[in-house]
């Protein structure tokens, strides 16, 4: 039976991770075991039950318990559900409920390089992408345009955020990721992509740039895609590192493209398989 839990006093310590917690007290980098991320919606939360992520407990409005919410709760055994009326929630501090419910979840450990790149021939590799809205939508569509896995330097937004798990859908539980945490980047970063047997693309405005549609990228087995921070674009070093630089061919005088719009292009058309 699951655990319903009337909710009547909003300063109860239980319900700090969803109103009160920022995202780095959530992270928790000092007791990374003890990490918590907060999943939004049913289709969310069940793509990370479907990930084997471990949930902690459920907030959610009252009239959700015996409907949308039903077949999550009977996923996550007995732990804590809290419920209440909307207009009880909307007064909780710091609280916005997104499509009826939302779930505490233990953060897993990250895998190894070599273990998320394992059987890949085409990863995507942001380089100090710090805006979680990008964040997310560049999983979106390396989820939906056949990208293998994703790696990110430390910078980046964490894929874990709240903001960047709901703007994902959920797909930052479906593609294969991890930090390059403890590899210096870029060098060294790009001999362990060159040791794996990846071919390296910058995605960036260059004299000797080629068209994002060359027959060369094409036929490259395993491609990593490079893409840079909002604005700045990729270092000028990252760039120098890599095999090939890549432009996407635009019109109306506009040089760039947002990273998230430009990773979207960059997957559809270079996450085909070579033929």
């Amino acid at each position: 039976m699951p655990n319903i839990i009337e909710i009547t006093d909003f300063s109860a310590p239980e319900l700090d991770v969803y109103a009160r917690y920022s995202e780095v007290q959530l992270l928790n980098r000092h007791e990374p075991e003890k990490g918590i991320f907060i999943a939004e919606s049913p289709k969310v939360i069940g793509r990370a039950l479907d990930a084997g992520c471990v949930p902690v407990s459920l907030l959610l409005e009252r009239k959700h318990v015996e409907g949308q919410g039903k077949e999550i709760i009977s996923r996550c055994g007995e732990i804590p559900v809290y419920a209440a009326e909307f207009d009880v929630l909307t007064k909780l501090t710091g609280f916005k409920l997104t499509r009826g419910m939302l779930c505490a979840m233990y953060r897993p450990g990250l895998p190894g390089v070599g273990e998320v790149c394992r059987g890949a021939r085409r990863i995507a590799v942001l380089e100090n992408v710090m805006n979680p809205t990008n964040i997310g939508a560049i999983f979106r569509s390396a989820a939906a345009l056949n990208m293998d896995a994703v790696l990110l330097t430390p910078a980046c937004s964490n894929p874990l955020y709240r903001r960047a798990i709901r703007v994902s859908m959920g797909t930052v539980f479906q593609v294969p990721w991890t930090f390059l945490e403890g590899t210096e980047w870029p060098q060294p970063g790009m001999e362990l992509l060159r040791s794996l047997g990846f071919k390296t693309a910058a995605m960036a405005l260059s004299d000797d740039s080629v068209r994002i549609d060359d027959p060369r990228l094409m036929a490259e087995d395993k491609l990593a895609l490079i893409l840079g921070t909002e604005g700045d674009g990729l270092a000028e070093e990252t760039i120098a590192d890599c095999d090939y630089t890549v432009q996407i061919p635009m019109s109306h005088g506009v040089d760039s493209l947002n990273v998230a719009a430009a990773s979207a292009v960059a997957f559809w058309q270079l996450g085909r398989r070579p033929t």
